[in-house]
């Protein structure tokens, strides 16, 4: 029980986010700081996706990749029916899906998995971590090109296609540097292995970056005077209803297709996440700065949220008896 309520706190890393937001409706930059808090945003996302492409091991993309029936399932849950869901909730009556918030659960809903949480998930429940990795690595790869067509498909951006200026961004700021990174991996790759804990951080920190600098400019167009209370507590009602259903979902298709339990564990974590690690950055490519900080409130709280209920759902998992501990 002591193990679960830890699990379930606040992620601290949340609260340090959610910490930034409050200092930047308190203290928004402006003037001259604008300009070099937005350089200084691009290049931190320049640099997580070229440390992102130095990390990325060979051998995490293809252990696992001959299992094609788990990572099809996985990927038509994250870019098909999550879009399909975002659509749908995009479509729900004001009173139920505020309208200042509806593109940010768009953008959310086609977001790739996350990489970190859903093999730790997966390991703490006893599920196939292998295929795991290779899910959620294969997630993320489709998702550096795929999401942006979609978000733009989706929220009718430049009449329906994505503009030469957010293709040029997203092969500047996303595509460039990884590749970068993959080419110069056999060079820095141990050197950036060795120091995981200082990457992480620059990880974090260009999110941090992302989310104050949109916040920024959101607060000084009346992000709050738009967004009210009751807009986010119904925002947070339509995340835990998004991901319970997922979640149900996910553990459904795995059974109906005869997936072993460990399959159907790793389905479940790879297919049910989504990543603000890509997400945050993503969104401050694609969309104008004004725009990013309602754009990313509801990441920000399905992320939270899908800590919790996995840490839940893992547990469960691990305490089943069909199989001997490791």
């Amino acid at each position: 029980m002591s193990s679960l309520l830890t699990r379930l706190k606040p992620d601290p890393y949340v609260l340090l986010i959610v910490a930034t937001m409050i200092l930047a409706s308190l203290a928004p930059a402006h003037g001259a700081a604008t300009p070099v808090l937005g350089w200084a945003t691009k290049i931190g996302i320049g640099l997580v996706f070229f440390l992102h492409g130095a990390r990325l091991s060979r051998e995490a993309v293809t252990r696992g990749m001959t299992h094609w029936r788990l990572h099809l399932l996985v990927l038509a849950t994250t870019f098909g029916l999550f879009p399909l869901l975002g659509l749908g909730l995009a479509a729900l009556p004001a009173a139920i899906t505020p309208p200042a918030l509806a593109p940010g659960i768009i953008l959310l809903c086609c977001l790739p998995s996350t990489v970190q949480s859903s093999i730790g998930f997966t390991a703490i429940a006893r599920g196939d971590v292998a295929a795991a990795v290779a899910s959620a690595t294969a997630s993320n790869l489709i998702g550096i090109a795929l999401t942006p067509v979609l978000a733009a498909l989706m929220l009718h951006a430049s009449d329906g296609g994505l503009s030469l200026q957010s293709v040029q961004a997203i092969v500047l700021q996303l595509l460039a540097p990884f590749i970068l990174g993959q080419l110069l991996r056999g060079w820095i790759g141990p050197w950036v292995a060795a120091h995981k804990t200082l990457f992480a951080w620059t990880d974090r920190g260009a999110i941090l970056l992302v989310v104050y600098s949109a916040f920024s400019e959101a607060v000084t167009g009346g992000l709050w005077r738009e967004v009210s209370g009751l807009d986010l507590a119904r925002l947070v009602g339509i995340c835990a209803g998004l991901l319970g259903f997922v979640l149900a979902a996910t553990t459904l298709a795995a059974r109906a297709f005869g997936f072993s339990k460990a399959d159907e564990i790793a389905i479940v974590f790879c297919g049910s996440k989504k990543s603000l690690a890509s997400g945050a950055p993503m969104a401050s490519v694609l969309f104008p700065p004004a725009m990013v900080g309602p754009m990313i409130l509801p990441l920000m709280i399905f992320h939270q949220l899908q800590l919790m209920a996995c840490a839940v759902v893992a547990q469960a998992y691990a305490r089943r008896t069909d199989e001997p501990r490791p």
